[in-house]
């Protein structure tokens, strides 16, 4: 038997003389434990004592040379194999017949023992598949994904091999979704640059296709170049120049204007200024970049276009998109500057500049003032005087001296740490508290020390510290530098450490683990479904809920108003997730999964929400469960989705059981019928034919339109300031993320509808209530955001014309009779992904269009084209809101907490209305 034969799988670990006797113990260890017995630890290189003793301790499974197996994955000395490692490349490897196998990798982060994956290998290792050609998952070719995890087979690929020609040369490569490798060393940016200069290099002149070359060289700038930028800021002036000089010198001949142009301003600049080897400015911006928004340098403007400073003006240092010159001085947030910090005659002598942008402005009076937050306390405050600012033609110039000693007066224990803050104050307005950024040689160590009077004696403390923080900011700390506090801290710390002080620790700890306990969700169901669902029924109580208790809203809030004023006699109570404030006052409010929140459900007579009550908790018998639901669906939904359809059966049994408590369930339509009520498997009995209370105030907005005509507008219009002859354009786009990614990516650019429409609209944004959106700066009035309003019927009463892709929001607006446009670029991909139930194209109400060209004509010549949609619209609203007759609310209170049988415009029960327009 060849030794070959012996061994599937080599793991080469190379060695140096400067290998940790540790980490390669380590990693040989990870090696030894691996589920697959045919492995074998190869050292190679330049191997030192300690090597060379691991090799003796297991010399069947530790060899000194090249691999032997027939399979090598190459593991750096403090990396870990995960214990299934090789046996799940090996396993990928004989399936596919694949001369590459790769898998994910996790790496430190900082010098913490912290790991994470990095977030391209989601998409890259998210299913098992066998590749022909690398081509097929650039990241292969363009990202470090083979700098770790993978295997490679020896008789086929040489060894080793950097990981661009290996992913060239594979004939077959297979990708697996499992863990290969951990504790990666985290990346050193300056330190590693030279190297992925030299793969940028390599890779312009082995990568087949200009697509993957631009790619390379987009992640190159962003990945390597810039996190380089940033460790710039843990440097001092004279390493700083060095670096950036360095840096400057790796990079010449790699830097092209024309990939520059394709970045984000502040990104662009950034590696600009790093090419041309400018330290100062790179330090700056690698400052800005850390903290966006905020203003670095004085910014200046040539014909409209605003630019980095006054020396550079050409396009690779425009910054106008970051939109600082919609901003007035007093809202910008600015970099302020530490130029020197020193005790003088009892005080602490700061000085400091904060830039200009755009230049001097006129004042009528321009003071500042520090102020001081304790750190990981209660947030106290203190403000300091600042004793001169002046003004000069690029900066703001400012000098305090700080009476530490007098003015800052700690207890001593537990308020230790403080931190100063500037704050301009421009003829009598406050402008926003600036950060003290300061380089390390700026802060003189004990130099700069003063003395403390903290209010429990100097025994706790007595000498104030300055220092600069990890963030690169001024801070100052309480120290105990003489003797007697020295002995007096020692003294506090054996009586906190020694045995009755542990023991009492301990009680402490068990004390808060037992609290935590009695407020876990596990404990909570098990008291609720055996003992809380038991109790007696609280006869009139109804819990409110809308959109998991993340607002008062919607068709729930419709119904409790509705309600409130038929019913005084119940006794409401409205659950929420944040704030309660926006919550109605006359109602008992309960904060959701407390146990207060458990009691008024186990105990109510009705649950009316849109969404659903938490599936775990089981709905009495004595409770009657309202569901308002939420829209009505183009998107398919619940069983009929394909991601329910791929579940176990569990998860749908869990499904199942949560809509199986549904007693009654409202649709506007009988599409609703035929998609919702199917998708959920809901009877005919429980649905009732009586429309969306919360379309109840669209209806009356369009009646009211009909009368009276649009203006004036309602109320809510003065409080967003929005002008009566500015036409509302409403962007609410659908939901396209996960449960857990709440960062809403808006496929409409909001910074080019208010260049073109500025002057004659306003644009409101609402994002999806699971999401949340960053909009970037624009002209004051031009782009709103009303997300976190809490009813969305309000904000469409206000809406001219709204634009949407797919959002349920669509059949709501139609009610209103006004234009709709929906803007889905992805209509294709996410009716083959998700899939829909009918042909948007076919039955809108309004134009489909599929580019912000498109989108932006459309607009422009709406008023125009609306005659044309109108009785599309119309009919689009008959056909999904056919019950939505603006008496919905008032219906279900009369079906269901009066006992009446029906209302105006009804045929009795759970009829059909007699829809009139």
């Amino acid at each position: 038997m060849s030794t070959a034969d012996l061994f599937d799988i080599s793991v080469a670990l190379t060695c140096d003389k400067d290998t940790a006797p540790q980490a390669l113990a380590d990693s040989v260890r990870s090696v030894l434990a691996q589920s697959l017995a045919g492995t074998e630890a190869a050292l190679v290189g330049e191997l030192p004592d300690h090597a060379v003793a691991l090799a003796a301790e297991q010399p069947h499974r530790v060899h000194l040379g090249a691999p032997r197996g027939t399979f090598v994955i190459p593991l750096v000395p403090g990396e870990l194999l995960d214990r299934n490692a090789a046996r799940n490349l090996y396993a990928a490897a004989v399936a596919t017949g694949a001369d590459l196998v790769a898998g994910r990798w996790r790496r430190l982060t900082g010098n913490g023992r912290k790991e994470h994956v990095p977030a391209w290998q989601k998409d890259l290792y998210a299913r098992s598949r066998t590749l022909d050609a690398a081509a097929d998952a650039p990241e292969l070719l363009t990202r470090d994904a083979l700098d770790s995890g993978y295997c490679v087979r020896r008789a086929a690929l040489p060894y080793p091999m950097p990981g661009l020609e290996l992913a060239l040369a594979a004939r077959r490569i297979a990708l697996v979704p499992n863990l290969i490798t951990t504790r990666r060393a985290a990346p050193d940016p300056l330190r590693d640059l030279p190297a992925a200069a030299a793969y940028r290099r390599r890779a312009d002149a082995l990568l087949p296709g200009d697509e993957l070359r631009r790619t390379a060289r987009r992640v190159f700038l962003t990945e390597r170049v810039l996190p380089c930028a940033t460790a710039l800021l843990g440097l001092g002036p004279e390493a700083c120049a060095k670096a950036v000089g360095e840096i400057a010198d790796t990079l010449d001949g790699l830097i092209d204007d024309q990939d520059l142009r394709e970045l984000p301003p502040l990104e662009r600049v950034t590696l600009r200024l790093l090419a041309d080897g400018d330290a100062p400015g790179a330090r700056r911006a690698a400052y800005a970049l850390a903290r966006p928004g905020t203003v670095v340098t004085p910014l200046t403007t040539r014909d409209g276009r605003v630019y980095w400073d006054a020396e550079h003006t050409d396009p690779m240092h425009e910054v106008t998109e970051l939109g600082h010159q919609y901003r007035t001085f007093t809202a910008q947030r600015l970099l302020a500057r530490v130029t020197r910090c020193a005790a003088d005659k009892g005080r602490l002598l700061i000085e400091g500049e904060v830039p200009l942008p755009f230049g001097p402005f006129p004042y009528e009076s321009l003071t500042a003032r520090l102020v001081c937050t304790v750190r990981d306390a209660d947030g106290r405050t203190v403000t300091l005087p600042v004793d001169e600012v002046r003004m000069g033609e690029d900066a703001l110039h400012w000098s305090a001296r700080v009476p530490l000693t007098d003015g800052l007066r700690p207890k001593g224990i537990g308020d230790r740490v403080w931190d100063p803050r500037l704050q301009l104050v421009v003829d009598g307005e406050p402008a926003r508290p600036c950060d003290l950024f300061a380089d390390p040689e700026t802060v003189r160590g004990k130099s700069a020390a003063l003395r403390a009077r903290p209010r429990l004696t100097r025994l706790t403390a007595d000498t104030w510290q300055p220092y600069v923080t990890a963030k690169h900011h001024l801070a100052v700390c309480l120290l105990p530098r003489r003797r007697a506090a020295r002995k007096a801290n020692a003294a506090a710390r054996y009586l906190t450490r020694f045995r009755p002080a542990r023991a009492l620790k301990t009680l402490v700890k068990k004390a808060q683990k037992r609290h935590k306990a009695l407020h876990a969700q596990h404990l909570k169901l098990r008291v609720y479904r055996r003992l809380l669902t038991r109790l007696p029924v609280r006869r009139g109580s109804v819990v409110f809920e809308a959109h998991m208790g993340k607002c008062y809203g919607d068709s729930p809030r419709a119904v409790y108003e509705e309600l409130r004023a038929r019913r005084p006699d119940m006794k409401p109570v409205w659950s929420y997730a944040g704030d309660p404030a926006a919550f109605p006052s006359d109602a008992r409010l309960v904060r959701r999964w407390s146990w207060r929140y458990l009691w008024a459900l186990a105990r109510a007579e009705w649950w009316v929400d849109n969404q659903g009550f938490p599936h775990a908790l089981d709905k009495p018998r004595h409770t009657r469960y309202l569901q308002t639901w939420h829209g009505s669906a183009y998107k398919r939904m619940g069983f009929d989705e394909i991601r329910h359809k791929t579940q176990n059966a569990p998860e749908r049994e869990k499904l199942a059981r949560a809509i199986g408590r549904f007693d009654h369930f409202l649709v506007r339509s009988e599409h609703d019928v035929q998609t919702l009520a199917h998708a959920y498997r809901i009877p005919e009995g429980r649905l009732l034919r009586v429309g969306y209370p919360r379309n109840d105030r669209l209806v009356e907005a369009r009646r009211r339109d009909e009368r009276e005509g649009r203006f004036p507008r309602p109320e809510l219009a003065a409080r967003l300031g929005i002008p009566d002859h500015r036409t509302i354009a409403l962007y609410a786009p659908t939901f396209r993320g996960t449960p857990g990614n709440k960062k809403a990516e808006l496929l409409l650019d909001v910074r080019e509808f208010a260049k073109r429409f500025g002057d004659t609209h306003v644009l409101l944004v609402r994002a999806h209530y699971m999401e949340t959106a960053t909009l970037p700066a624009t002209p004051p009035g031009t782009v709103l955001d009303v997300s976190a309003h809490p009813d969305v019927s309000e904000i469409l009463c206000l809406t001219d014309v709204l634009i949407t892709d797919y959002s349920s929001i669509m059949f709501d607006f139609a009610l209103l009779d006004r234009p709709l446009v929906h803007f889905a670029p992805d209509l294709d991909t996410y009716a083959a992904e998700r899939g829909s139930y009918f042909d948007l194209r076919a039955r809108s109400g309004g134009p489909v269009v599929e580019t912000q060209e498109e989108l932006l004509r459309t607009l422009a010549g709406l008023k125009e084209a609306d005659g044309e949609w109108q009785p599309k619209r119309r009919a689009f609203a008959e056909e999904f809101g056919t019950y939505d007759d603006g008496g919905s609310a008032r219906a279900v209170v009369d079906q269901l907490f009066t006992g009446r049988s029906g209302g105006p415009g009804r045929s009795g029960g759970f009829g059909r209305k007699d829809r009139t327009r």
